[in-house]
């Protein structure tokens, strides 16, 4: 009897000793769990954060929830993707830097919110007369194929542009005459374009907009006309004016470390998607235009006024100090100013070739 009661203390004493050992195991195999159900390029899902900056309804955003939806069929659900549209990540003028500081994983911004960043980009920004956004994307795509510079420090998944702008006015614009003086809400590259053609660029906020058009504190938009559906500009704006001024480029960028990170066979997918996310995305937004057209007419009778020939062979003869400027100042920064130049011209006129309505 004596010998079992002195085995048994001796067990239960072993326990005790074993217990922290095995409690030191289990922290430790639970540990390994919690981190295999982290998301890893190399196991498991791999999750990617995606900043945006306009609202969800724009084609921006459009677009990356076509290029979410891909990436996570083409890669049968090993790639997840969490999209953040208007600003809910990142704003629209932190994106790039977010990115790079791995705040966002994936962010699409447009290069003219930070003039001067990327000179290269800019010269697609120009009054060039492109006609549609889908040969305009394509441009952007291959002059960035070709001068890869201004995107070292990330991932370059995509690029894209908006629509060619024209003016939503509230009173009709037949000729190049009626624009001098008028104050119109306009952005970036386009302000300057506005300048040469005798109209007085406003900067404002998108939402401050309609108000200050019913208040008549501008006149007008210089935009593509998507927006007459998708910000009811129509509703405030009854005329338009077709002159092809200008276009915005966009890029989709990747954290370098994420990108580095992904497994082989998902960045062949990622990259297999770029130029091709670029194409329909330009397609996608030129027939929204189209749409919001339609839709303008019918709800609230747009005008559609379209200059004459004359008028519009005035256009790049004034906006021309603007492509002689942006030669002298990418010059000044050891760039080839008028090679870059060269090559958009050539692309541009490829591109509306192949693409001509």
């Amino acid at each position: 009897m004596r010998y079992y009661l002195k085995k048994r203390m001796e067990n239960i004493v072993s326990m005790k000793l074993l217990l922290p050992v095995l409690s030191a195991c289990a922290l430790a195999v639970l540990s390994g769990c919690a981190k295999k159900s982290e998301p890893t390029a190399t196991a498991g899902t791999v999750t990617l954060n995606y900043a945006n900056f306009p609202p969800a309804s724009t084609f921006p955003c459009v677009q990356m929830e076509h290029w979410k939806s891909e990436i996570e069929k083409r890669t049968g659900g090993k790639v997840k993707v969490n999209t953040y549209p208007g600003g809910t990540l990142l704003g629209a003028k932190d994106i790039f830097d977010g990115v790079i500081a791995g705040t966002a994983d994936i962010g699409n911004f447009a290069m003219s919110y930070q003039p001067g960043r990327f000179p290269v980009s800019e010269a697609i920004d120009l009054p060039l007369g492109f006609t549609s956004a889908k040969a305009a994307s394509l441009a952007l795509y291959d002059l960035l194929e070709k001068y890869p510079q201004e995107f070292e420090k990330v991932k370059l998944l995509t690029v894209f542009t908006c629509p060619p702008a024209d003016f939503m006015t509230t009173k009709p614009v037949k000729s190049l005459k009626d624009l001098k003086g008028m104050e119109l809400r306009v952005s970036g590259t386009g302000a300057e374009a506005v300048k040469k053609l005798g109209a007085i660029p406003i900067a404002m906020p998108q939402s401050e907009t309609p108000e200050a058009l019913q208040k008549g504190v501008v006149k007008g938009v210089v935009s593509s006309m998507e927006i007459l559906q998708d910000f009811n500009f129509a509703a405030y704006t009854p005329y338009a004016t077709e002159t092809n001024l200008f276009v915005v480029t966009f890029a989709v960028v990747m954290n370098k470390e994420k990108w580095n990170a992904l497994p082989a066979d998902v960045k062949k997918v990622l990259d297999d998607l770029r130029r091709e996310q670029a194409e329909w995305t330009g397609k996608y937004v030129d027939d929204h235009v189209t749409e919001a057209v339609k839709w303008s007419k019918q709800k609230y009778n747009l005008q559609i006024i379209k200059l004459p020939a004359s008028e519009m062979a005035e256009i790049p003869k004034l906006t021309k100090p603007m492509i002689d400027d942006y030669v002298k100042r990418v010059s000044a920064k050891g760039l080839a100013g008028d090679k870059i130049m060269k090559d958009v011209y050539m692309l541009r006129d490829k591109y509306e070739k192949q693409f001509k309505k």
